[in-house]
C-alpha cells in the first residue's frame, strides 16, 4: 500500500513484516499483541508465507532459531509473560548470530500481571533477559507510523549484524489506531553465504552452532560478539530531541509515555517553563552521547516510565552523574496524565532542578 490507511498498531507491525520480506512467522496468541498472531493466520498464506501457531512460546522461538538459521526472513511476537519464556532461545539466537525480529507488546506484571499497557520489559529488553554476554537490539516506537517504520529498519539492522532486534512496543501502542503508510516496493535482500540452506556449490556444509567446548574458542567467540556490540553502538544510537536548546529540564521517555510527555512539555511551555525532551529511539544500544551534551546545559533530566524505575539507570549513567535524575512512574497498567507530568515539572522547576 502507498497511501495512507487506518490500522490498528498490532496489525501494522504485521503489514510492515509482510512489506519487509518476512514470509515465516511463529507465534502463539497472548493479550494485547493476538491480533499481530491473527493478522499473520490470514495474511502468509496469501503470499505462499509460512504460518504456525506454535504450541507454547519455547516452541516458537526455536522455530524462529531454525528459519533464520536456513537464511529466512523470521518473526515472533508476544507480550511480556511470553517473551520471559523465550529467553533462552533468544540467547541461543544471540550466540549463534542469527537475523530476526522479535516483538514485545508490554502488559503489566510482575507474573501474569494483567492486559494493560506497561514499560516494566525494559530490562530484560536492554541488559540481554536470557544467559550469558549478548546484546539485543532492541527500537522503541511512540506511534504506529513508528512501529511500521521501525518494524522494517528492524528486519534491516538483524541481517545487517545477523543479531536479534526486539521492537519493544506496549499495548496502548499496539491497541491505538492511526493513519499509517506502508511502503511496499523492493526489499532489501541481503546476501546470506553462512545460512544452513543447502551446499549451494561448497563441498562442505555450512554450521549452525552456539556451543563451543572448548574455553578458549568460546571466549574468541564473545571477543568477536562484543566487536559487533560496539560496532552497533557506534553507528545505530537513535534519538530525538525537542526543545532541548534552552531547555532547563530535560524530559526523558519513549514509547506511548513520550507522547504523554510531549503534552506536558508543551503545557510548561506555555507557563515560561524552559522543558524539553530527549526521546530514546534506540533503546540499546542507548544514545548515550545527548545525554552528555545535553547535561553540560540543563539543571536536571526527569525519566518518565510506566515502571518502577528502569530506564532511570542508564539515564544516570550517560549523564555521569553531572545533574540530578528525578523520576516519575506509573506501574500495573496506570498511565499517568499530562497534568500529573505537568505538576511534576512544576515541582521540580520551582527548585530549578533540585539546586
Amino acid at each position: 500500500m502507498s497511501e495512507k490507511v487506518l490500522m490498528k498498531g498490532n496489525e501494522a507491525i504485521a503489514e510492515a513484516a509482510v512489506a519487509a520480506g518476512c514470509r515465516h512467522y511463529f507465534g502463539y496468541p497472548i493479550t494485547p499483541q493476538t491480533e499481530i498472531t491473527e493478522y499473520m493466520a490470514r495474511r502468509m498464506p496469501q503470499i505462499d508465507g509460512v504460518f504456525l501457531q506454535a504450541e507454547s512460546e519455547i516452541s516458537a522461538i526455536n522455530m524462529v532459531y531454525g528459519a533464520a538459521g536456513a537464511g529466512a526472513r523470521v518473526m515472533t511476537s508476544s507480550s511480556s509473560p511470553g517473551v520471559s519464556l523465550k529467553q533462552e532461545g533468544i540467547s541461543y539466537i544471540a550466540g549463534a548470530e542469527l537475523p530476526c525480529l522479535i516483538v514485545n507488546i508490554m502488559r503489566g506484571g510482575p507474573g501474569l500481571g494483567g492486559i494493560q499497557p506497561a514499560q516494566g520489559d525494559y530490562f530484560q529488553a536492554t541488559k540481554g533477559g536470557g544467559h550469558g554476554d549478548y546484546h539485543n537490539i532492541v527500537l522503541a516506537p511512540n506511534s504506529v507510523q513508528e512501529m511500521v517504520d521501525l518494524t522494517v529498519l528492524g528486519f534491516d539492522l538483524a541481517d545487517k549484524y545477523r543479531n536479534p532486534v526486539m521492537l519493544l512496543g506496549d499495548g496502548a501502542l499496539g491497541q491505538m489506531m492511526e493513519p499509517v503508510e506502508i511502503k511496499t516496493g523492493e526489499i532489501n535482500k541481503v546476501e546470506k553465504p553462512w545460512a544452513a540452506a543447502g551446499l549451494r556449490g561448497r563441498t562442505t556444509p555450512n554450521i549452525i552452532n552456539s556451543l563451543f567446548l572448548k574455553p578458549e574458542e568460546l571466549e574468541k567467540h564473545n571477543n568477536r560478539l562484543q566487536k559487533k556490540y560496539a560496532e552497533i553502538q557506534e553507528q545505530e544510537m537513535r534519538w530525538e530531541e525537542i526543545n532541548t536548546e534552552d531547555a532547563e529540564l530535560i524530559l526523558v521517555a519513549y514509547g506511548i509515555t513520550s507522547r504523554i510527555a510531549h503534552s506536558a512539555m508543551d503545557k510548561a511551555r506555555e507557563a515560561g517553563m524552559k522543558v524539553g525532551m530527549l526521546r530514546p529511539i534506540t533503546l540499546w544500544p542507548f544514545p548515550e552521547p545527548p545525554f552528555a551534551k545535553l547535561a553540560k546545559t540543563a539543571s536536571a533530566f526527569l525519566t518518565l516510565e510506566l515502571s518502577a524505575g528502569q530506564m532511570i539507570e542508564d539515564v544516570r549513567l550517560a549523564t555521569h552523574g553531572a545533574k540530578p535524575v528525578h523520576f516519575y512512574g506509573r506501574t500495573g497498567g496506570m498511565m499517568p496524565s499530562p497534568v500529573a507530568i505537568y505538576e511534576e515539572i512544576a515541582k521540580i522547576m520551582s527548585g530549578k532542578g533540585g539546586k
